[in-house]
């Protein structure tokens, strides 16, 4: 059976007010600088923004989350194993200027994440300083903790789509992991890596810079990002 025309218009207009009306709980739900949500975190630096709605998040005063840095929505951002353990370190989980962390996100930080300046994600990526411990044969690996080994991810990285970065990685600058890789151990700067387990596939050099001044002026960096506020929002 066909609908009316009345049932059509109401259809319309539910379906709009549903559409608008997640879209202002939305904005209104992000934590920004101002909002008690974001008092509640160790530093969360101006202009940035964790999306809403997040699927887990605890342990915020030992989290520090610098300027213009975007986490987006149902990001996981967890420091400790539990909202009421007491000893977790301070700064436990350390996100730095002008950071993108994609959609879905997971960053579970039990003693120390550092993620530098400039590194952006893609959707999907987990981080972890810590996994579950195999080594007693007798007792379920759930039930198992493994050590606790630092992560850092340096300035001017990125983290492609469906990335695992395992415990004790430490990352270089202006690395590149490609979608999917599973990386463990030191990165050295410029690298490009991929894979399971991630491997060095090639290190950038300034023979691959297309904007140096002799080779594609078109291309030359303008001094603000792709998807920049000024550009969002005209100022």
């Amino acid at each position: 059976m066909s609908e009316t025309r009345f049932q059509v218009l109401r259809r319309r207009l539910v379906n709009e007010a549903i559409q608008q009306g997640w879209r202002r709980v939305r904005k209104a739900g992000g934590i920004a600088p101002g909002t008690m949500a974001a008092d509640r975190f160790g530093t969360f630096g101006d202009g940035s923004i964790v999306g809403f709605p997040t699927a887990t998040l605890y342990g915020e005063k030992q989290m520090h989350i610098g300027e213009e840095t975007l986490i987006g929505c149902w990001a996981t951002l967890a420091a400790g194993y539990t909202p009421e353990q007491t000893t977790v370190p301070p700064r436990a989980l350390v996100i730095g200027d002008r950071c993108v962390i994609g959609l879905r996100c997971g960053i579970v930080a039990h003693e120390s994440i550092e993620i530098d300046d400039d590194v952006w994600f893609g959707q999907d990526v987990f981080i972890t300083d810590a996994n579950h411990g195999f080594d007693d044969l007798d007792i379920p690996i759930g039930q198992q903790l493994g050590p606790h080994q630092p992560v850092r991810i340096g300035s001017g990285s990125w983290i492609g789509h469906g990335a695992v970065i395992l415990p004790g990685s430490q990352i270089g600058r202006h690395v590149i992991v490609a979608a999917g890789s599973v990386v463990r151990g030191e990165v050295p700067d410029y690298s490009v890596v991929g894979g399971v387990p991630a491997k060095v596939i090639r290190t950038r050099t300034r023979d691959d810079d297309r904007t140096r001044p002799d080779a594609h002026p078109e291309l030359r960096p303008r001094g603000e990002y792709a998807f920049s506020r000024s550009k969002l929002t005209g100022r």
